[in-house]
């Protein structure tokens, strides 16, 4: 079950970066993340909480780290 978290943790990240380019802030692509990053922790057993903070982090930083496209 451990080894599912970081999976749905990169899920969360993948979602929030949005590849289609309707998420366009910041702001959106943390709720995204951590509205992801809390189901996939709820799907593994794991603390929602914990899941939602790292999904809504991975969601606002992704594209300073260089894992989106950046905000227009």
């Amino acid at each position: 079950m451990k080894k599912i978290l970081p999976l749905a943790l990169s899920a969360a990240l993948l979602s929030a970066c949005a590849p289609g380019g309707f998420i366009d802030s910041d702001v959106e692509r943390g709720l995204v993340g951590a509205a992801v990053g809390y189901g996939a922790a709820k799907a593994v057993n794991g603390n929602g909480d914990r899941g939602a903070i790292i999904g809504g982090l991975a969601g606002v930083f992704c594209d300073d780290l260089g894992g989106c496209s950046p905000s227009r």
